[in-house]
């Protein structure tokens, strides 16, 4: 019984949080989604945004988006370059056409890449340390009847999936994995139906699970408890948790540790105040971790132990080709409780008992 209390009280001491290189917590985090009707169908976007705002984050959405876009036709879109060109955009998110990525890597190759290109130079030009990710969609519901190769859903959502990891390792930029999540939902929930009646596009089930796969990848969180206005409470829980699990636990899989930090904190059991700091940043020059007590570290990795109770900021520096950037985070760790001392008891003195004669 005291492990299990302790176990709970360790749970509820521990906290976490992930930050993305460019800004500090507190500040709001610009968002830009570019893509086509995978995108903007049920305002997918926007949804992401209330998640988001549910769960206490301060940021700030746009989307440029074309219906039945492929990379090849967003960068004849002048529309498009003048939104990437209109802000510092923190983070940037590509979507292509649904089947674009669904063939061999040979036309990738040439079919994609060359378009990938000039938009990621486009994005680079405007601001260095624009976080960018591909938006790894979903197969049709019964496949693309056209192609032998992807006409079933099974086909179609592996290929897309390999083709979205090709282009993932190729750049070095994160997959948000949508897809996968999609996956996990249809083959657990077959009644669940995301699926408008083309059986292509999402309805509002679907973009919602976009929307939580979203908010797990760019936050290192789970969307559960977040907002569920729109669909039914049992819904958005199988949503919710599916995407905290296939993005929680594949996070490195997925390269979405990348240009990251983070920091958990948390008192142990032999009454150990650690701090577990972690940072991904590949390009940098250096990381300097402060631990807000007059020592510091080097190492991109590293497990810190106060010596006492209190509130302390860490400070990670990144030196890198964006510049020098500081985030910081305060943490507090609270003294364990002394036990109250038993209040002493008097004897009870026994009534004398009386007998009449």
């Amino acid at each position: 019984m005291k492990s299990i209390l302790f176990l709970f009280f360790t749970l509820a001491l521990m906290s976490s949080f992930s930050i993305n290189a460019q800004t500090k917590k507190s500040d709001s985090l610009s968002i830009l989604f570019i893509g086509n009707s995978f995108t903007h169908m049920n305002d997918m976007p926007s949804i992401f945004s209330k998640i988001a705002v549910s769960k206490g984050k301060v940021i700030h959405v746009e989307k440029n988006t074309q219906a039945g876009a492929s990379f090849r036709v967003h960068t004849t879109r002048m529309d498009m370059f003048a939104k990437i060109n209109s802000r510092k955009w923190d983070y940037i998110v590509l979507q292509g056409y649904s089947r674009e990525l669904s063939h061999p890597k040979e036309y990738i190759d040439t079919a994609t890449i060359p378009y990938i290109n000039q938009i990621i130079d486009t994005i680079r030009l405007n601001n260095a340390c624009t976080n960018l990710y591909f938006y790894n969609t979903w197969g049709y519901k019964n496949g693309f009847a056209e192609r032998e190769d992807i006409n079933t859903y099974e086909k179609m959502q592996d290929s897309i999936i390999s083709g979205y990891k090709y282009i993932s390792d190729f750049y070095n930029i994160p997959i948000v994995p949508v897809g996968m999540v999609w996956k996990k939902v249809v083959e657990a929930h077959p009644d669940l139906n995301l699926y408008v009646e083309d059986e292509a596009h999402p309805n509002r089930l679907g973009s919602y699970l976009s929307a939580c796969t979203f908010y797990a990848a760019l936050f290192d969180e789970t969307p559960e408890g977040a907002l569920t206005s729109t669909i039914s409470t049992d819904n958005a829980d199988i949503i919710q948790k599916a995407a905290a699990d296939v993005v929680l636990k594949n996070f490195k899989k997925y390269n979405l540790d990348l240009n990251t930090s983070s920091v958990k904190y948390f008192r142990t059991k032999n009454v150990k105040y650690m701090a577990v700091c972690k940072s991904n940043f590949p390009k940098a020059k250096s990381v300097t971790w402060d631990f807000g007590n007059g020592k510091t570290s080097n190492e991109a990795v590293v497990s810190y132990e106060y010596h006492k109770p209190g509130t302390y900021t860490i400070k990670l520096t990144v030196d890198d080709e964006c510049g020098i950037r500081t985030i910081t985070r305060k943490v507090t760790y609270e003294a364990p409780k002394k036990p109250k001392k038993p209040k002493k008891s008097s004897p009870k003195k026994n009534p004398t008992s009386q007998k009449k004669i």
